[in-house]
């Protein structure tokens, strides 16, 4: 199993690699101190890069793995299976970011959501964990990774095979 699933595998960490990479260079121009008002609108971007990361994997994934043929619940599998790889990195990359690439973040976004009125000190400190980062991480992986895969299958699936 392990070996049929290294395109999977491979997709998966080049995912949260580019993610941390995103997170340096968010952290680097600002958005986790001066400008971070603007961070989620800008953080919104990664969604194009996501997509174009679930693209290239079962682009891979068909042709390399494949033969060329791939039905849809074959892409949607192997887009499932990044997801889940994903998610299961998420501990470790949120773990990075937080302590290694943007240890700050937590205390300049929380005194940004108490200062813009958005939330009271003590919703603020029980939401801007480590803790509830990883799981809210982990959930969004697999969503967003699991609709993802769903619809990038429709279009890198061979159009003269169906899935039955």
């Amino acid at each position: 199993m392990l070996k049929t699933r290294t395109t999977e595998i491979k997709w998966g960490v080049i995912f949260i690699i580019v993610s941390m990479l995103w997170v340096l260079i968010a952290r680097l121009v600002g958005l986790h101190d001066n400008y971070i008002a603007y961070h989620s609108t800008y953080s919104n971007f990664f969604a194009l890069i996501a997509i174009a990361i679930y693209v290239l994997a079962l682009r891979e994934k068909r042709e390399k793995d494949l033969n060329g043929s791939m039905t849809w619940k074959q892409g949607f599998i192997s887009g499932l299976i990044i997801a889940i790889v994903v998610a299961v990195l998420t501990p470790i990359s949120q773990w990075i970011t937080h302590v290694i690439i943007s240890p700050n973040y937590f205390e300049n976004v929380s005194n940004f959501a108490v200062n813009e009125g958005g939330m009271d000190a003590e919703q603020a400190e029980v939401y801007f964990t480590l803790g509830s980062y990883i799981i809210q991480s982990m959930l969004f992986a697999l969503v967003v990774g699991t609709i993802t895969a769903a619809i990038v299958a429709i279009f890198m699936k061979t159009p003269q095979l169906d899935d039955n």
